[in-house]
């Protein structure tokens, strides 16, 4: 009788931030999703329970970042649960796909007296038992380095690049960066389309408030396309999009990677002047995108599916960094 051990499989758990971007994730790797229940008790706390075993398998932990301030605290939580149970249950290897890392903006301490959550949220990952973290488009690549574990952080950009190409063409547009920050993603993707770009410099009088902005570069009779890794109150998208519009943009597109649209963002994209808005389904959009009709969602769940394959396999992940799949 052989006592050989067949290879370990792939276990894939979906949290509740958004299960149906994990069934099409399973579905491209042709997996069923793990049988796992949650459990909310009356005094709000919750508890995890893996139903099946998973003892010595490579297991992937989907759960993104997602949900007002009390569901994104939740979200998270459950994701450490999760981890601690499928490291208890003696997991070989234990990986958060996390395709919108949750407390990324504070990424810094940029006043007196505040915490660095980001770097908590890495430290809890750990702590809980995480092996590696996918993620994509983070807020800051630096976060990358408050792990001591291996972070792969894919691009939206080969999914971007995709619909530019066949959706809009290059002819007669710019692309443009909505702050400082996003330029370097931009300047990127005008080089790889042949394409002008431009930057507007923003100030905020306070968070998630602009009260000037200035815009450098030209954009008379051109389509304007904005790019930035996430629209939260969509105050800034609105306020670029006005004042491309009021320097001679024949139009304006809005392509981010993370729609997170809290508070009254879809009404303010509903009455305001971008033609569309188009965003990847690293969030749950199905809802919003009937209430909006200027909403476009590019689904990235072959990225994410084809990112956890080629590192169960042990096959270079970078090439996803400048190919669509």
């Amino acid at each position: 009788m052989s006592l050989q051990k067949p290879p370990n499989s792939i276990k894939i758990i979906a949290g509740n931030s958004h299960p149906q971007f994990a069934e099409q994730i399973a579905g491209y790797l042709n997996l069923q999703i793990a049988d796992i229940h949650v459990i909310d008790f009356a005094n709000q706390e919750s508890a995890v329970l893996v139903k099946e075993s998973i003892r010595d398998e490579d297991v992937y932990i989907i759960q993104t970042g997602c949900g007002g301030p009390e569901k994104l605290n939740d979200h998270l939580m459950e994701l450490l649960f999760m981890i601690h149970a499928c490291k208890a249950a003696s997991a070989r290897r234990i990986t958060a796909v996390v395709p919108n890392f949750p407390y990324a903006r504070q990424d810094r301490k940029d006043k007196s007296r505040v915490a660095i959550s980001a770097k908590l949220v890495a430290n809890l990952l750990v702590t809980a038992g995480c092996h590696h973290v996918i993620t994509m488009d983070l807020h800051a690549s630096q976060i990358q380095g408050f792990f001591n574990i291996p972070v792969d952080n894919l691009y939206a950009e080969p999914e971007v690049l995709k619909y530019v190409k066949l959706k809009l063409g290059t002819t007669d547009i710019i692309m443009v960066s909505p702050d400082a920050g996003g330029a370097k993603r931009v300047a990127s993707l005008a080089d790889k389309l042949d394409t002008p770009f431009a930057l507007i410099h923003k100030e905020r009088a306070k968070a998630n408030e602009v009260s000037r902005m200035v815009l450098v570069g030209d954009v008379k009779g051109k389509v304007c396309v904005l790019v930035d890794d996430m629209a939260d109150t969509c105050g800034t998208l609105c306020k670029a999009s006005d004042l491309l519009l009021e320097r001679g943009a024949r139009s304006v597109i809005a392509i981010v990677t993370h729609g997170i649209f809290s508070g009254q963002a879809l009404a303010r994209i509903n009455q305001g002047s971008l033609e569309k808005i188009v965003c990847t389904n690293s969030m749950p959009l199905s809802n919003m995108a009937e209430v909006c009709g200027k909403l476009e969602i590019i689904d990235i769940s072959p990225t994410l599916a084809e990112a956890i394959r080629r590192l169960h396999n042990g096959e270079s992940v970078s090439y996803l960094f400048n190919n669509p799949v």
